[in-house]
């Protein structure tokens, strides 16, 4: 009789003996670790990811932007919006691309201050609705190729400064996290999965300065050049109307 009431109590909650659940049954074990072993294991499955998509805000120099960018290993694409104007960005290899509306090449070529210039169409509506193609040596390349490259956004935003730490266990879109604390927090903090890989999926940048959040880790998508007749090289004579 005491073997059945053993039985039955183990399909219910503990067997005979009694005895607490393991939190971290059926987890990666991170939450085990130091602060600085689980920050070694998030970076390290960072490096050894293909593919992410991130989304969120990045403050940086007074300035906020607003990502939305599926990255992989062969470039990436998705919107950039700041200050009241949104570009689409596309990498493709080292072939890098902008698209935007009028508002955003008005902007970037400033006032026009020729009389005449009101007699010729604005240029910034040739370059509406196309892709632009940015020269790999034009300064705003290496700028606006970095929201597209993995490894080179991920190490500038993923930064920590101060002393490490853990914190409280979390859950994000149905998955268990550890939180992973600098200085307190003020010097960042990071969501990091223990279901399986132990992926950031969460991240809060030191000094209110944004957050992202971090999903389809290694989901494989494939990137494709704009047909030819859509993209424009560009040029100084695409934004100032010069021949």
């Amino acid at each position: 009789m005491l073997a059945l009431v053993c039985a039955m109590a183990s399909v219910t909650l503990t067997a005979c003996g009694g005895g607490e659940e393991d939190p971290d049954e059926g987890t990666n074990g991170l939450a085990k670790l130091t602060a600085e072993e689980i920050e070694r294991e998030a970076r390290g499955a960072v490096e050894g990811a293909t593919a992410v998509r991130l989304s969120g805000t990045v403050i940086t120099e007074g300035t906020t932007y607003r990502l939305d960018m599926r990255i992989g290993e062969e470039g990436g694409v998705g919107e950039v919006s700041t200050e009241g104007s949104t570009f689409e960005l596309l990498r493709v290899g080292e072939d890098l691309y902008i698209k935007a509306d009028v508002g955003f090449w008005q902007a970037q070529g400033g006032e026009d201050e020729d009389e005449d210039a009101s007699e010729d169409p604005d240029p910034a509506y040739k370059l509406e609705g196309k892709y632009v193609r940015v020269a790999p040596d034009d300064p705003a390349y290496e700028q606006l190729s970095g929201f597209t490259d993995r490894l080179v956004l991920l190490e500038g935003l993923l930064a920590l400064d101060g002393e490490r730490a853990t914190g409280e266990r979390g859950e994000i879109g149905g998955v268990q996290t550890i939180r992973l604390e600098a200085a307190e927090g003020a010097g960042g903090a990071m969501e990091v999965s223990l279901i399986g890989t132990p992926y950031p999926l969460r991240f809060e940048r030191g000094g209110a300065a944004g957050e992202l959040t971090l999903t389809d880790w290694n989901k494989e998508f494939t990137l494709h050049a704009p047909p030819e007749e859509e993209i424009l090289d560009y040029g100084d004579e695409m934004v100032t109307g010069k021949d």
